[in-house]
């Protein structure tokens, strides 16, 4: 079984504030840091650290040499990264005294990706292979279609959530991973098990992973829900929590292991990212989640 991740690279320019600007403010922040991120290279850096053996899949600008060097240190395949003309997609972050975050993104490069270019990708895979998409590239829905009909494992992370997700075929997705942000976007309820009630009766054969901030996650297979608390932690920075959720939960997918088991290490493992600034940087590896 091998993994593809079809995501974004994005540089994020974090800014430490002292709250999150409302309409009309100017704020001086108290510092800025670039991390290099975006959704996809986090979750290709978590699968990494997990231990996973990960293809990479996207596009980047003529500035993006840094993302190419970041998956060769930490073991990611770029053999599916094209670099084009023109700027690489970044964001800009904020993070307030209390580590919640408020991010406006550019998509750049990671809405160039082309027909060809995706078909060439999903040649070089099989059915049973799982493939990892998030909504910060273009043609999603094309990427969706030509991996459902290769017999891929689809697992989408819908997020940012908005209108081009309409134009995908989500029944084909075979898991969802998603915050009570999207869950309540996607079902228009705000409860937790009321998101999953919602989601189970839309799409009654795809497996979901619902996170809750504090209150933890649950993992939904039909009727069958299974709650999982967090680790407490003084929580610096939240940017990358949810995107090292997803690639340790895929890993422990990929290696065959209990629901129960999968959901307590990604519940360390996001403990320990949200205790470091930072986005790729902060994803722990393997050794470390196990220690805990």
């Amino acid at each position: 079984m091998k993994v593809l991740n079809y995501g974004s690279l994005n540089y994020d320019y974090v800014y430490q504030v002292d709250h999150i600007l409302v309409g009309g403010e100017t704020l001086a922040s108290f510092s800025m840091e670039m991390h290099l991120g975006g959704k996809g290279l986090n979750q290709s850096i978590a699968l990494a650290k997990a231990g996973i053996p990960v293809y990479h899949a996207g596009t980047i600008g003529e500035d993006g040499q840094l993302f190419l060097d970041a998956c060769n240190q930490y073991g990611v395949n770029s053999d599916f990264i094209r670099q084009i003309p023109g700027k690489s997609g970044h964001t800009i972050i904020q993070v307030d005294q209390q580590a919640q975050n408020c991010i406006m993104l550019f998509g750049g490069s990671n809405h160039r990706q082309t027909k060809e270019q995706i078909d060439a990708v999903i040649s070089h895979f099989e059915k049973g292979d799982i493939v990892l998409l998030q909504n910060e590239v273009n043609d999603l829905d094309y990427i969706i279609d030509a991996a459902f009909a290769k017999g891929m494992m689809i697992v989408l992370n819908p997020s940012p959530y908005n209108s081009s997700l309409e134009k995908c075929d989500l029944s084909k997705v075979s898991c969802f991973i998603l915050n009570e942000i999207e869950g309540e976007q996607m079902t228009g309820e705000k409860e937790g098990n009321a998101i999953l009630d919602c989601l189970l009766k839309k799409y009654p054969n795809a497996k979901v992973v619902l996170t809750l901030g504090v209150a933890g996650s649950y993992y939904q297979e039909g009727k069958k829900r299974i709650h999982q608390p967090v680790y407490e932690v003084k929580a610096v920075d939240t940017t990358a929590a949810g995107d090292t959720f997803t690639g340790y939960f895929i890993s422990g997918i990929v290696r065959g292991e209990k629901i129960e088991q999968i959901l307590e290490r990604c519940a360390k493992a996001s403990a320990i990212t949200v205790s470091r600034e930072g986005a790729a940087d902060s994803i722990p590896g393997l050794d470390e989640v196990e220690s805990v």
